[in-house]
């Protein structure tokens, strides 16, 4: 059979790319906060995502939340019968961290670390964001805030030895020039959160990776160029015929490498979030939501890279720590075969121009605004908090059984090897042309949502894979509008925001009942493909037999 040192199969008579590809989708997901890693659904949907998406790391908020009792500036007794006990000086205790972080690894995955938010007690001020209250102000005392995350660094090296850490990233905050949401500082404030950060770890081995500047977006404007945020100053964006022709640049990263490079600061990897949806300001007063092209994030990242690329850190690495189809947790396309589609073209658009593009999230087991209203509420995740399937948990599904090795890439997907095994694995799909170029929006109702089932046409795929084994067996999965869509199956329900128990294992069975058949090789070696995608299927094809190389 086909195994590394042999020659590749060919697709339509072409030689191999010879191109690696990157799984840039499954290097780290997403999640909402650290505590609600404590539970038992979240830890049930997280093991999932190793074991069948291949997911390495994961990313949260709230590490030093107050709800994980990390900073301790009084003993925690008191109750109903008198106030808590201060303390002279503040205690680090990890006890709720270190319940998270063994579990993350016990699965073979490994925290992509977020530092934040502000422990009450180091809060400037007393705003709080979120129905879990984090307080996203800069501390009262720098040396403290050093002191806290080099103890943690400590305690993480300690308990999991230096090797495993090596491995970690280390990122400072999230999202802090969206003012006064998640940060209530100037630019240069954080900034100078930045250096203490990375000095206080680098302090403890030099070797570890710590990087930022963690923003949100791409802008054309500059509402966030200065100090303090004016959103006055996205008048312009609102008001343009035509937001794609603008010149949208990523918020703040220029400025932080010229601020970290005067400074002589290490940036070992650099953040940032390319949801391809942003809100403008009108003249009103209002914020009009401009939803951009459909190859946004490809061209935005392709800035990036060069950015990057013409710096003092050429050579960092590039992770984009949050990206989905919008930044809203009630967007009703996160639902939708729409979205699946989505994501699988541009991940593979995409692949080679970062490190890592964390989806955002991989469950809806999610607080920021409180739990969801109902089983399908617009939530991030691949899977919803009943556990059952998106279409997009199904998409990278296929999107992990890819080699990395591109054999051919194709006007709609991809095809594969692995170079360990020899295994060929594709993925196809249908974005449909009748989209014009445009990217599936945010909607506020499924009713909205799932109206892009009307756009589309089926789309003729046919392709032929030469040098197989003789009589090589593939598995084909598709997933389409009548296959796995199970939003569409709860609406036909009647949309019941309280499921019965045979109610959810009906969506279950629903979920995953995607169109599965078997392909075979001839005898010669090849395999002919001849599909009609559905507008919006994506289908995933996997050798089976012969078996690939342990």
């Amino acid at each position: 059979m086909t195994h590394a040192g042999t020659s590749a199969p060919t697709v339509d008579g072409a030689p191999a790319t010879g191109r690696p590809l990157h799984h840039v989708w499954n290097q780290c997901v997403g999640a909402g906060r650290a505590n609600e890693a404590l539970r038992a659904d979240w830890q049930a949907h997280f093991r999932e995502a190793v074991d069948v998406l291949g997911a390495r790391y994961v990313r949260f908020h709230g590490l030093f939340h107050d709800d994980m009792f990390v900073y301790r500036g009084n003993d925690g007794g008191g109750g109903g019968f008198g106030p808590p006990t201060p303390l002279a000086e503040p205690v680090h205790t990890f006890s709720y961290v270190d319940k998270v972080f063994d579990f993350i690894l016990s699965t073979g995955a490994r925290p992509f670390v977020e530092l934040g938010f502000m422990p009450r007690d180091l809060a400037t001020q007393t705003e709080t964001l979120f129905w879990w209250k984090a307080h996203c102000s800069p501390p009262n005392d720098m040396g403290r805030w050093a002191d806290l995350v080099a103890a943690s660094v400590r305690h993480w090296i300690e308990r999991y030895g230096i090797d495993e850490v090596l491995q970690w990233r280390f990122e400072v905050w999230n999202e802090p020039n969206l003012v006064p949401l998640f940060w209530t500082g100037t630019r240069t404030q954080y900034f100078e959160l930045y250096e203490a950060s990375v000095r206080a770890i680098k302090a403890i081995d030099e070797r570890l990776l710590v990087g930022g500047p963690s923003t949100s977006v791409f802008v054309p404007d500059d509402r966030y160029a200065g100090e303090y945020e004016d959103s006055s100053k996205s008048i312009a964006t609102g008001q343009a015929e035509d937001p794609d022709a603008l010149d949208w640049r990523p918020v703040w990263v220029e400025e932080f490498i010229a601020w970290c490079h005067e400074r002589d600061l290490p940036v070992d990897f650099f953040t940032a979030h390319l949801y391809p949806t942003d809100y403008a300001a009108t003249p009103s007063g209002g914020a009009k939501e401009i939803s951009r092209y459909v190859d946004a994030t490809y061209d935005d990242l392709t800035l990036l890279q060069r950015i990057v690329a013409d710096s003092p850190y050429a050579g960092a690495e590039i992770h984009i720590t949050e990206w989905s189809t919008s930044p809203s947790s009630r967007d009703r396309s996160h639902d939708t075969l729409f979205a699946a589609t989505y994501i699988t073209r541009a991940y593979l658009r995409c692949a080679s121009l970062a490190d890592s593009i964390s989806y955002w999230t991989f469950t809806d087991v999610f607080e920021e605004g409180g739990a969801g209203l109902g089983p399908f509420h617009g939530g991030f995740g691949l899977v919803n908090e009943q556990g059952l399937h998106k279409p997009t948990f199904h998409a990278f599904s296929m999107l992990a059984q890819l080699g990395d090795e591109v054999l051919a890439e194709l006007p709609h997907g991809v095809v594969t090897r692995d170079s360990a095994t020899g295994r060929v694995a594709g993925v196809l799909f249908n974005y449909p042309d009748e989209m014009g170029g445009r990217s599936v929006r945010a909607q506020n109702t499924y009713a909205a949502a799932r109206g892009l089932a009307d756009v589309g046409t089926p789309r003729r795929v046919t392709h032929t894979v030469a040098g197989l084994p003789a009589g090589a067996t593939f598995d084909l999965v598709q997933l389409d509008w009548e296959h796995g869509n199970v939003a569409e199956a709860w609406h036909a329900m009647g949309e019941p925001i309280n499921l019965t128990l045979p109610q959810t294992a009906a969506l279950r069975d629903a979920a995953d009942d995607l169109l599965r058949r078997t392909l075979t090789a001839s005898d010669d070696g090849v395999l002919e493909i001849d599909l009609d995608l559905p507008p919006w299927a994506v289908v995933g094809i996997v050798q089976t037999e012969p078996r690939p190389a342990a």
